[in-house]
């Protein structure tokens, strides 16, 4: 099987699509069954992804065409013949007629306020269309998966979910090894609560920053917040109450942290903490339970999926029951210790070997031609 692989979502840093492609393109050419992998970008090859990160770990960079338009036009018509186009972050190109698609949320169909008005000029432009042309939709988890499903009334037998992966870096850490790591960042193990966020409005940082600001001043003397996450968009009124918490003296933004610190960060934590009100998978969760963090999370979309009974969910818009829940989660023993032991349960299930394996079995169902072609033509013939 041939593998066509778009990895056009690979930059530094890392989010949770460019995650979940560079993952991809990792483990594909691992898998029993895939004859070759080609990786392609804006129209170009790409002999190594790795040189979208800025590696030199061999293998050439992005090949520009200099043909003319018609002769590019006539090179990408038959240049996908024959193999399986996967669109990992939404979209197909548009020489591409069919092939399997990637759809990690909804958000900027259901809360477009909270994107880019160029995010959501793409969607408006050719999001229709590369649905009108994918043979197979792949989801993130099931609550995704139904969303697509009732939107778009997709058939139900061409949408898979497929869960994401934690990496084996993320696992508990004993205090010495932290200790070592930490002191360099300037934390105490068990003495922070964390948040890995992109700063965004739908992630609802100004919730976790409103509640966590009403904490009894004891606790937030000793636990301190620590904030990490890349600047995202739509986030003027976050800086002024991240200003002030840093002023406060509970608070540490920390904006990006290379990514060899954020395994020790997450094990050293005493909690953590993620009120998204809509994800599509929430990696970063997943990442927490399988460094045995205990765990608050947002009571919406697939948060209470995801995390399978090892967090305590809490509604991000109730602001007089938040506080407590923080306070709760930090102090009640009991409530952490049966956290961690169910959270590492939880996450243990989230492997990007299995999530390439179920992948491959999507791309699989795809190769029958026949199937697709009837079930498509059958489809339309209903409209």
């Amino acid at each position: 099987m041939k593998i066509v692989l778009s990895v056009d979502a690979i930059k530094p840093p890392l989010t949770g699509i460019g995650r979940y492609t560079w993952e991809l393109a990792q483990q594909l050419p691992l898998q029993p069954g895939i004859e070759r992998v080609r990786y392609h970008k804006d129209g170009q090859w790409l002999d190594n992804p790795a040189t979208l990160l800025g590696a030199s770990q061999g293998g050439g960079g992005p090949k520009a065409f200099k043909w003319p338009r018609w002769v590019r036009r006539l090179y990408w018509s038959h240049a996908f013949r024959g193999q399986i186009y996967h669109g990992t972050n939404y979209f197909l190109p548009p020489q591409v007629e069919c092939g399997v698609v990637t759809v990690h949320d909804l958000s900027v169909l259901k809360y477009p306020e909270t994107h880019p008005v160029k995010r959501v000029k793409d969607f408006e432009r050719y999001f229709r269309s590369t649905l009108e042309r994918a043979s197979y939709l792949i989801t993130d988890s099931e609550t995704i998966r139904q969303e697509v499903i009732a939107n778009f009334a997709w058939p139900a037998a061409r949408v898979s979910a497929v869960p994401l992966g934690v990496s084996a870096a993320f696992h508990p850490r004993n205090e010495d090894v932290l200790l070592s790591h930490l002191q360099r960042l300037g934390v105490v193990p068990g003495r922070y609560a964390l948040c890995v966020s992109t700063i965004e409005p739908r992630k609802r940082i100004d919730a976790l920053l409103i509640a966590y600001s009403r904490l009894p001043a004891s606790l937030l003397e000793v636990y301190p917040l620590i904030l990490v996450g890349s600047d995202g968009w739509e986030n003027e009124h976050l800086h002024d109450l991240i200003t002030r918490g840093q002023r406060e003296g509970w608070l540490r933004y920390w904006g990006f942290v290379p990514e060899n610190d954020l395994p020790a960060l997450y094990a050293g934590a005493r909690l953590f903490v993620y009120l998204s009100m809509y994800e599509g998978f929430g990696l970063p969760v997943a990442e927490a339970m399988a460094s045995g963090i205990p765990l608050v999370a947002s009571n919406r979309s697939c948060l209470p999926e995801i995390t399978g009974g090892a967090a305590q969910l809490v509604d991000p818009d109730d602001m007089d029951l938040l506080p407590r829940v923080l306070e709760s989660a930090l102090l009640d023993t009991t409530w952490r210790t049966n956290a961690v032991e169910k959270g590492l349960e939880i996450a243990a299930r989230y492997r990007w070997d299995v999530c390439a394996r179920n992948t491959v079995a999507v791309y699989n169902y795809t190769t029958d031609r026949k199937f697709i072609k009837d079930e498509v033509s059958g489809e339309r013939d209903k409209k």
